[in-house]
């Protein structure tokens, strides 16, 4: 079908509340005692990233979704991830969520921040 997506073992699809695990690389400059002495400082941490899925597009290995999350303050974000990125640690389904839609574009417009899917 074309509004579910694969990675790994796990099968989520548009309307599913997910958390995508996200691997994150820092770097830092950090300067020593000497005037030109001059390091980098590279730190790697997962970040977890939990909303609700909008869009899954693309075919194959273009295939792409969209997941979006309320913020702080009712700000909304939503973060595009691509299903062969080799940054995605693991996806875990929390909530499976019954929609009649393949895109949820309509969810951008909520005012609430818990609207049932």
């Amino acid at each position: 079908m074309a509004n579910q997506a694969k990675i790994g073992e796990t099968v989520f699809a548009v309307g599913d509340t997910i958390r995508v695990y996200y691997k994150i690389i820092e770097k830092e400059k950090v300067t020593g005692v000497k005037k030109r002495e001059e390091k980098e400082e590279i730190r790697e941490r997962i970040q977890p990233f939990e909303g609700v899925v909008i869009a899954i597009r693309g075919e194959s290995e273009n295939r792409s979704f969209t997941v979006r999350k309320i913020a702080a303050r009712g700000i909304g974000v939503e973060r595009i991830f691509p299903v062969i990125s080799p940054w995605i640690t693991k996806v875990t389904v929390k909530k499976h969520g019954k929609v009649r839609r393949a895109k949820l574009y309509y969810l951008r417009k909520e005012k609430t921040k818990d609207k049932p899917v």
